[in-house]
């Protein structure tokens, strides 16, 4: 049997270096040992998108990535995007447009669409957003809505808006 080692990492800016066991997730290490619990664990199988995370910039299936090969990398979880703009206006325009029912998933689609949003030169449109989500699966809304609600968040938060260019 293989002793657990310390990883060192980064999580929402902060220096880590938790134990981790041989198998061990970084969504495990995320919930259990930093005790955030944004990203959810739903399938297990990096099928839901409720896990993701943003791991050095990018989105990440957390449940699929080992603790262990996720040494010296930058990540962020839900709460790591609290100050973010694009975060916060995909917030607002889910919230205005009914695009949250029980919220179980809706922390995994804002990262995801940080992610997206953060590497537009132009506002993503309806199919961009399609695609994009495609990993991320909501079972109370059929989507109709989150789409809208990414489309408006885009808009805004791409330039289309004054003020919001280059954030």
């Amino acid at each position: 049997m293989t002793a657990a080692v310390a990883i060192a990492l980064a999580v929402n800016g902060e220096a880590l270096s938790p134990l981790a066991g041989p198998g061990e997730t970084l969504l495990d290490i995320l919930r259990s040992r930093a005790e955030l619990t944004g990203s959810k664990r739903g399938c297990n199988t990096g099928v839901c998108g409720a896990c993701t995370v943003l791991v050095d910039g990018k989105a990440a299936r957390s449940c699929l990535m080992l603790a262990a090969d996720c040494a010296g990398r930058e990540i962020v979880t839900i709460e790591g995007l609290d100050g973010d703009p694009h975060a916060a206006l995909l917030r607002e325009e889910m919230a205005g447009a009914g695009a949250v029912q029980c919220g179980y998933c809706t922390p995994g689609m804002i990262v995801a669409l940080t992610d997206l949003f953060r590497g537009a030169a132009e506002p993503p449109d309806a199919g961009a957003v399609r695609h994009w989500l495609g990993g991320n699966i909501c079972r109370c809304t059929g989507y109709v809505s989150i789409v809208e609600a990414a489309v408006n968040a885009g808009r805004r938060a791409v330039g289309s808006e004054p003020g919001m260019a280059g954030r």
